[in-house]
């Protein structure tokens, strides 16, 4: 099936919504899990979200971006969910994740 430009972006916009709030949704999962597994994260999705507003000449701030994804503030998030990684999360971490933020 071939899509329109206007409709791929609009299925692609409503997907990246879905993606967004799931990971809001499941706080357990930790953003190293993120980046041990699938070699991103949520400050990842912040990352490209903010280039791409830059890419566009569009004004949007890493600190904008990350509660665009987040749906808070980073440090509230950190504080409300982030927990203190494992050993055996850092060490897969520092095995196999080539991108640092």
């Amino acid at each position: 099936m071939a899509l329109d430009d206007s409709t791929r972006t609009e299925l692609e916009a409503a997907v990246f919504r879905r993606l967004v709030e799931h990971l809001r949704g499941r706080t357990d999962v930790q953003n190293i899990d993120l980046m041990n597994l699938a070699g991103f994260c949520r400050n990842c999705l912040s990352n490209w979200m903010k280039e791409a507003a830059d890419a566009k000449g569009v004004a949007l701030s890493k600190d904008e971006s990350r509660e665009a994804v987040y749906g808070m503030s980073y440090d509230e998030w950190k504080a409300k969910h982030q927990r203190e990684a494992s050993p055996d999360q850092a060490a897969a971490f520092e095995k196999g994740t080539p991108h640092r933020h």
